[in-house]
C-alpha cells in the first residue's frame, strides 16, 4: 500500500499502520514529541517490518545501552519479516540491524544507499543525518542533503537539513539563506538550529538573541534534545556577550532538568557548566546533581564524543572512583575496537579531560592538542567541538 502523503510504498495492508508511519515522519521532521507513535503501527500490523526496524530507531536513538537492549527484540522482529518486505524497507532493517550491532559504517552505507534511491524518504534521511553528524561526516551529509531539496521541492524542511550541512561544511551565506527560507515557511526548530550556527560561526552573539528569542516559545513542542539543545545555543550567545548570569539562570531553567536521564540533555549540560566556568562563573553545586545522572552511563561507550562529556562531567564533580572506571573501560572499548576514532582519539582526548578538571594543566594541554586536528571524526557540531578548543587554549594559557 501506498502512503498518500509520501508516495511511498509500504510492505503493508493496514492504512492505519502506515499512517502512523506518515506521522512518525511528522514528529522527525521537527524533532517533537510523539516519536512514539510507530509503536502504534507495530501494534495496527504486528507483521510490518519497517514498523518494527523504525520502531527499534526509536530506541537506538537513545544511544544508551538500555536502548539497546530494547531495540533488540524490533530489530529481530524487522529482520524475520523483512523476507518479504518490498525493497526499501529491506535496506531499512538492515541498516537498523547493523546499528544495534554497534556497526556504524554499515548503517551508514545501507541507509545512504536506500536515501540515494528513495530520496522522498525523509524518516530514513533524518536517521541518515543523525549518524553522518555522529561520525563526522559532513562532506557526504551535504552530499545527501542537497539530493534531498531536489527530491522534495515542496518540503521545506529538507531545505532546513541541507542549511545544516552547509553551516558545518563552511557555505554560511547560503546555509543562512536557506536555513532562514526553511524557517520561515513552517515549523523547523532545526533549521533555526541551522541558522544559529551561521551566527555562532559569524561571531554575531547579538543577532542570534534578536533573531532566535523570538522563535524559542515554540521549542517547547519538541523533543527535549532539541528544546535545550536550542536554548544552549541562547545561553551560548549571552555567555559570549558576557551575560554570564543569563547563561547560568537558562542552565537552570531551559538546559538541565527537561529530561536528566536522556544523554544528549546530559551533554548539552556538561557542555554548558563546563563554559560557564572557563568564564569564571561559580556553578556552586551543579557538577554534583549532572553526575548522579551521568554515572549509570559509564560503560555505555555508544558513541565517544558523548562518553567524553560524561567522563569530563564526572571529573569535574571529582567522582574519582567513577572517573578511573570509566578510563579502564574506555581502554579495553580501544583495545577491542577496530574504529580508529576509539582507538586513538578517545583514549588521548580522555586523559586530556581528566588532567584538565584536576588542574594538571601541562598535561591537559599536551593531550588534548594531540587530538585538535583530528576532532571531526569524533562527531559532534563544530560549535559543540569547540569546547575541547577552548580547554586546550585555557590550559595552555593556565600558570604553571
Amino acid at each position: 500500500m501506498r502512503s498518500a502523503v509520501t508516495g511511498l510504498s509500504h510492505g503493508s495492508a493496514s492504512a492505519a499502520a502506515i499512517a502512523c508511519l506518515d506521522e512518525l515522519r511528522a514528529e522527525l521532521l521537527v524533532y517533537g514529541r510523539n516519536a512514539a507513535v510507530v509503536f502504534e503501527a507495530v501494534r495496527h500490523d504486528p507483521e510490518f517490518a519497517a514498523a518494527h526496524a523504525l520502531a527499534a530507531a526509536m530506541h537506538l536513538l537513545a544511544m544508551s545501552a538500555s536502548g539497546r537492549a530494547q531495540a533488540l527484540p524490533f530489530v529481530a522482529q524487522a529482520q524475520a519479516f523483512a523476507r518479504s518486505a518490498p525493497p526499501r524497507e529491506q535496506l531499512l532493517a538492515a541498516a537498523v540491524a547493523r546499528w544495534a550491532a554497534g556497526d556504524a559504517d554499515g548503517c551508514v552505507r545501507r541507509l545512504s544507499a536506500l536515501v540515494e534511491a528513495w530520496p522522498q524518504d525523509l524518516v530514513a534521511a533524518r536517521l541518515l543525518q543523525v549518524h553522518q553528524l555522529e561520525r563526522g561526516q559532513f562532506a557526504a551529509m551535504r552530499r545527501t542533503t542537497a539530493l534531498l531539496v531536489a527530491a522534495n521541492p515542496d518540503v521545506s524542511h529538507a531545505r532546513g537539513m541541507h542549511a545544516f550541512a552547509l553551516a558545518e561544511t563552511g557555505a554560511v551565506e547560503a546555509a543562512d539563506r536557506l536555513g532562514r527560507a526553511a524557517a520561515d515557511a513552517a515549523f523547523d526548530p532545526w533549521a533555526e538550529h541551522a541558522v544559529a550556527h551561521v551566527f555562532a560561526s559569524r561571531g554575531r552573539p547579538g543577532a542570534a538573541l534578536a533573531w532566535l528569542l523570538p522563535r524559542a516559545d515554540r521549542w517547547s513542542r519538541c523533543s527535549s534534545f532539541l528544546h535545550t539543545h536550542n536554548w544552549w545555543h541562547v545561553a551560548l550567545a549571552h555567555l559570549a556577550l558576557g551575560e554570564r548570569a543569563a547563561a547560568l539562570a537558562l542552565f537552570d531553567s531551559r538546559i538541565w532538568g527537561v529530561r536528566k536521564t536522556h544523554c544528549q540533555d546530559q551533554l548539552n549540560a556538561v557542555s554548558l557548566l563546563a563554559r560557564l566556568e572557563l568564564a569564571g562563573v561559580d556553578v556552586g553545586d551543579r557538577w554534583s546533581d549532572l553526575a548522579d545522572f551521568l554515572a549509570p552511563r559509564t560503560k555505555d561507550h555508544v558513541s565517544g564524543f558523548l562518553d567524553l562529556h560524561t567522563l569530563l562531567g564526572l571529573a569535574r564533580a571529582g567522582r574519582d572512583g567513577e572517573v578511573e572506571a570509566m578510563r579502564r573501560s574506555l581502554v579495553d572499548k580501544a583495545r577491542t575496537s577496530a574504529d580508529e576514532v576509539w582507538r586513538e582519539i578517545v583514549p588521548t582526548a580522555a586523559d586530556g579531560l581528566v588532567a584538565h578538571a584536576r588542574r594538571q594543566w601541562a598535561a591537559a594541554a599536551r593531550l588534548l592538542g594531540r587530538t585538535l586536528l583530528r576532532l571531526s571524526a569524533l562527531g559532534g557540531s563544530s560549535v559543540q567541538r569547540d569546547l575541547f578548543v577552548q580547554l586546550h587554549a585555557h590550559a595552555r594559557r593556565a600558570p604553571a
